[in-house]
Protein backbone atom coordinates (compact mmCIF):
# COMPACT_ATOMS: atom_id res chain seq x y z
CA UNK A 1 0.00 0.00 0.00
CA UNK A 2 1.47 3.53 -1.11
CA UNK A 3 1.48 6.01 2.00
CA UNK A 4 0.20 9.73 1.17
CA UNK A 5 0.85 12.10 3.64
CA UNK A 6 -1.61 15.39 3.65
CA UNK A 7 0.21 18.45 5.79
CA UNK A 8 -1.58 21.57 6.28
CA UNK A 9 -2.70 24.52 8.32
CA UNK A 10 -6.68 24.71 9.06
CA UNK A 11 -7.26 27.48 11.47
CA UNK A 12 -10.63 28.52 9.56
CA UNK A 13 -14.04 26.84 8.68
CA UNK A 14 -12.82 27.28 4.80
CA UNK A 15 -9.46 26.25 5.25
CA UNK A 16 -11.11 22.83 7.06
CA UNK A 17 -13.57 22.62 4.46
CA UNK A 18 -10.97 22.56 1.24
CA UNK A 19 -8.97 19.77 3.18
CA UNK A 20 -11.55 17.47 4.09
CA UNK A 21 -12.79 17.38 0.51
CA UNK A 22 -8.89 16.92 -0.51
CA UNK A 23 -8.38 13.99 1.95
CA UNK A 24 -11.55 12.65 0.76
CA UNK A 25 -10.92 12.43 -2.77
CA UNK A 26 -7.90 11.10 -1.65
CA UNK A 27 -9.18 8.49 0.57
CA UNK A 28 -11.83 7.64 -1.86
CA UNK A 29 -12.33 3.87 -1.12
CA UNK A 30 -14.64 3.28 -4.33
CA UNK A 31 -10.98 4.02 -5.61
CA UNK A 32 -8.09 3.89 -3.62
CA UNK A 33 -9.16 1.08 -0.39
CA UNK A 34 -5.98 -1.01 0.25
CA UNK A 35 -4.08 0.65 -2.33
CA UNK A 36 -3.65 4.47 -1.14
CA UNK A 37 -3.53 5.09 2.41
CA UNK A 38 -3.59 8.61 3.48
CA UNK A 39 -2.42 9.86 6.92
CA UNK A 40 -3.06 13.38 7.94
CA UNK A 41 -0.98 15.85 10.12
CA UNK A 42 -1.13 19.57 11.03
CA UNK A 43 1.57 21.12 10.19
CA UNK A 44 2.94 22.28 13.43
CA UNK A 45 2.71 18.94 14.68
CA UNK A 46 4.76 17.94 10.98
CA UNK A 47 8.43 18.24 12.28
CA UNK A 48 9.84 14.46 12.54
CA UNK A 49 11.52 14.24 9.05
CA UNK A 50 10.72 10.31 9.44
CA UNK A 51 6.78 10.97 8.61
CA UNK A 52 8.38 12.67 5.05
CA UNK A 53 10.77 9.42 4.65
CA UNK A 54 7.89 7.31 5.18
CA UNK A 55 5.62 8.63 2.80
CA UNK A 56 4.95 7.96 -0.87
CA UNK A 57 3.90 11.00 -2.10
CA UNK A 58 2.72 14.36 -0.22
CA UNK A 59 -0.08 17.08 -0.65
CA UNK A 60 0.36 20.23 1.89
CA UNK A 61 -2.59 23.02 2.04
CA UNK A 62 -2.21 26.33 3.41
CA UNK A 63 -3.74 29.73 4.07
CA UNK A 64 -2.61 32.38 2.86
CA UNK A 65 -1.52 34.67 5.59
CA UNK A 66 -0.56 38.33 4.46
CA UNK A 67 0.50 36.87 0.96
CA UNK A 68 3.06 34.38 2.31
CA UNK A 69 2.24 30.70 3.22
CA UNK A 70 0.85 30.09 7.04
CA UNK A 71 3.75 30.05 9.59
CA UNK A 72 2.67 26.48 10.69
CA UNK A 73 3.55 24.92 7.42
CA UNK A 74 6.98 27.06 7.10
CA UNK A 75 7.85 25.80 10.63
CA UNK A 76 7.27 22.00 9.30
CA UNK A 77 9.45 22.60 5.95
CA UNK A 78 11.91 24.48 8.58
CA UNK A 79 12.06 21.64 10.85
CA UNK A 80 12.48 19.13 8.19
CA UNK A 81 14.15 20.54 4.80
CA UNK A 82 17.76 19.12 5.73
CA UNK A 83 17.29 16.23 7.01
CA UNK A 84 14.94 15.58 3.47
CA UNK A 85 17.36 16.97 1.39
CA UNK A 86 18.47 14.04 -1.69
CA UNK A 87 15.83 11.47 0.04
CA UNK A 88 12.86 12.48 -1.23
CA UNK A 89 13.87 13.53 -4.54
CA UNK A 90 11.06 12.89 -7.75
CA UNK A 91 8.57 12.03 -5.14
CA UNK A 92 5.04 13.26 -6.51
CA UNK A 93 3.50 16.03 -4.47
CA UNK A 94 0.89 18.93 -5.00
CA UNK A 95 -0.67 21.54 -2.46
CA UNK A 96 -3.76 23.95 -2.44
CA UNK A 97 -4.33 27.01 -0.95
CA UNK A 98 -6.95 29.37 0.27
CA UNK A 99 -6.72 33.23 0.51
CA UNK A 100 -8.93 36.05 0.42
CA UNK A 101 -7.45 38.47 -2.70
CA UNK A 102 -3.95 37.00 -3.97
CA UNK A 103 -2.30 33.61 -3.37
CA UNK A 104 1.26 34.59 -5.52
CA UNK A 105 3.46 34.68 -2.75
CA UNK A 106 2.49 31.71 -0.87
CA UNK A 107 2.59 29.63 -3.97
CA UNK A 108 6.27 31.27 -5.17
CA UNK A 109 6.99 30.11 -1.56
CA UNK A 110 5.55 26.69 -1.98
CA UNK A 111 7.31 26.26 -5.12
CA UNK A 112 10.83 26.94 -4.08
CA UNK A 113 10.41 24.79 -1.12
CA UNK A 114 9.21 21.86 -3.37
CA UNK A 115 11.60 22.75 -6.04
CA UNK A 116 14.63 22.89 -3.34
CA UNK A 117 13.44 18.93 -2.55
CA UNK A 118 13.72 18.19 -6.21
CA UNK A 119 9.12 16.15 -5.51
CA UNK A 120 7.93 16.24 -8.41
CA UNK A 121 4.46 18.28 -9.12
CA UNK A 122 1.82 15.97 -10.20
CA UNK A 123 -0.94 18.10 -10.26
CA UNK A 124 -1.53 21.76 -10.72
CA UNK A 125 -1.76 23.27 -7.54
CA UNK A 126 -5.45 24.32 -6.40
CA UNK A 127 -5.90 27.84 -5.60
CA UNK A 128 -9.28 29.41 -4.05
CA UNK A 129 -9.72 33.02 -3.27
CA UNK A 130 -12.62 34.36 -0.68
CA UNK A 131 -15.71 32.11 -0.01
CA UNK A 132 -15.82 28.39 -0.48
CA UNK A 133 -18.66 27.03 -2.31
CA UNK A 134 -20.10 23.39 -2.67
CA UNK A 135 -18.45 23.39 -6.46
CA UNK A 136 -14.97 24.26 -5.15
CA UNK A 137 -15.57 21.35 -2.41
CA UNK A 138 -16.25 19.56 -5.15
CA UNK A 139 -13.17 20.41 -7.37
CA UNK A 140 -10.78 20.11 -3.86
CA UNK A 141 -12.31 16.28 -3.98
CA UNK A 142 -11.16 15.84 -7.09
CA UNK A 143 -7.92 17.11 -6.83
CA UNK A 144 -7.10 14.89 -3.73
CA UNK A 145 -8.02 11.87 -6.28
CA UNK A 146 -6.16 13.14 -8.90
CA UNK A 147 -3.26 13.07 -6.56
CA UNK A 148 -3.82 9.91 -4.92
CA UNK A 149 -4.12 8.30 -8.41
CA UNK A 150 -0.28 9.25 -8.75
CA UNK A 151 0.39 6.68 -6.60
CA UNK A 152 -0.64 4.01 -8.67
CA UNK A 153 1.28 4.23 -12.07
Amino acid sequence: MKRLLVISHAPTLATVSLRDAVIAGASDPEFFDGLVEVVAIEALEATDPRAYLDADAYLFGTPVNFGYLSGALKHSFDSTYDALQGHVRRRPFSYWVHGRSDATGARRALDTITTGLELRLVAEPFERLGAVGDDDLAAAREFGATVAAHLLD
